[in-house]
């Protein structure tokens, strides 16, 4: 028990110290970056399937935005089943900059998302062709009045190719206040934002829900066209982007997601539909990540609590040191959504939102191998045109 406590704490230092400042949550937009000398043409594209209950506030957001330049807004309608495109048309637009688009048949191998998407920017560029820049923008997102001109103005100021924001997700009821928190961590823990945003580096990554792109960047990779196959398509575009010029990748607590996770079946079904693929769909890379899950989650708690059953105080050391270093850098991500002591609380409680996201990663093998793949909204993997997973349409 001793050499294992060990080695879960020296991997966690490692983490702590060595894997690009992931948990200090510092990557954050600049206040005072200088203005363009002329704002550039803007268009969001907002992609939606079934969001009838939260897209009067996502679009009133993005209709609302102080932006000095020229820009439009476009929802792309994916199927949905219920009134998304109705509760948009009604919306108030005294500046005209709303226009809504229908997803014709998607074609064979296409996932949802990004034939919405791809349909979407296609559209834009007929109704908007001087855009220099295309907002993608979830269609439960809530942006603050002036989001869009700091992303413009970061962008311009770096000459960035991808500006993308991790936005603040709904952690207020359930067991999102632990699970989201974790959502978030766990994220930057993939793709340390630092090593991102560092041209020297090789980590590419970006969070679909806020996604402002360089057009002339989108059309030197081919378009979204180039990832039709894309169950996790934000970290995609970020690897495709990357390779030819600097993106960024940053947190954010002024825009934010409108869905709720109350219920840990919606945290479970979100994560569960993209953590093989993550994997890429190798056994062997999933039953290590279930393995390393353990060392550093389990053995910490199972080496401190259990002392007076193994009587290892070398053990329960190792344990209780993995245990605070790994409550320490989950804390500047869990201050984010708690305050005060109920943040310290939530930070020790770490280790169960890891089991969790285990038993979540293991669920996402047996789904891909019954045949249930990316299930979401109604469109599962592997459907019968033979084509790649479906995600939803935001």
């Amino acid at each position: 028990m001793g050499l294992v406590a060990g080695v879960s704490l020296l991997a966690w230092l490692y983490l702590c110290f060595c894997h690009g400042r992931f948990w200090t949550g510092s990557e954050q937009l600049e206040d005072h970056a200088p203005s363009p000398e002329v704002w550039p043409d803007v268009v969001a594209v907002v992609p939606a399937r079934d969001e009838a209950e939260v897209v009067e506030r996502s679009l009133g957001s993005l209709l609302c935005q102080e932006y000095p330049g020229r820009f439009s807004v476009l929802l792309v309608d994916d199927e949905s089943r219920d009134e998304t495109a109705a509760q948009a048309s009604r919306l108030p637009d005294p500046l005209g900059r709303l226009a809504v688009h229908r997803t014709p048949p998607r074609p064979p191998g296409w996932v949802g998302k990004m034939w919405a998407v791809h349909t979407g920017v296609e559209a834009a560029r007929r109704s908007s062709p001087n855009a220099a820049y295309v907002l993608v923008t979830d269609a439960d997102i809530e942006h603050s009045p002036r989001n869009l001109a700091r992303l413009v103005r970061h962008a311009e100021h770096r000459g960035l190719d991808l500006t993308s924001l991790m936005v603040k997700l709904d952690a207020a009821r359930g067991w999102s206040r632990l699970l989201v928190p974790a959502f978030v961590y766990f994220f930057a823990q993939l793709y340390p934002f630092s090593r991102v945003n560092d041209t020297r580096a090789r980590t590419a990554g970006a969070a679909g829900g806020c996604m402002l792109v360089r057009r002339a960047a989108l059309e030197r990779i081919g378009g979204f066209a180039t990832l039709r196959g894309e169950v996790i398509d934000d970290c995609a575009l970020g690897r495709a982007l990357k390779r030819g010029g600097p993106i960024w990748l940053g947190l954010t607590t002024t825009e934010h997601s409108i869905r709720p996770y109350a219920h840990v079946g919606e945290i479970w079904s979100m994560v569960a539909r993209s953590a093989y693929t993550q994997l890429g769909f190798r056994p062997l890379f999933a039953a290590g990540t279930v393995v390393g899950l353990a060392l550093l989650f389990v053995v910490p708690v199972l080496a401190t609590l259990g002392w007076p059953v193994h009587r290892d105080t070398t053990a329960a050391l190792f344990g209780l040191g993995a245990w605070a270093v790994m409550s320490a850098t989950f804390l500047p991500t869990v201050s984010l959504y708690h305050q005060g002591a109920a943040a310290a609380l939530w930070a020790v409680s770490l280790p169960v939102a890891g089991v969790l996201y285990g038993a979540m990663t293991v669920d996402s093998v047996h789904r891909h191998h019954t045949g249930r793949g990316a299930e979401w909204k109604g469109r599962v993997g592997a459907g019968a045109d033979g084509g790649a997973a479906n995600s939803g349409g935001s």
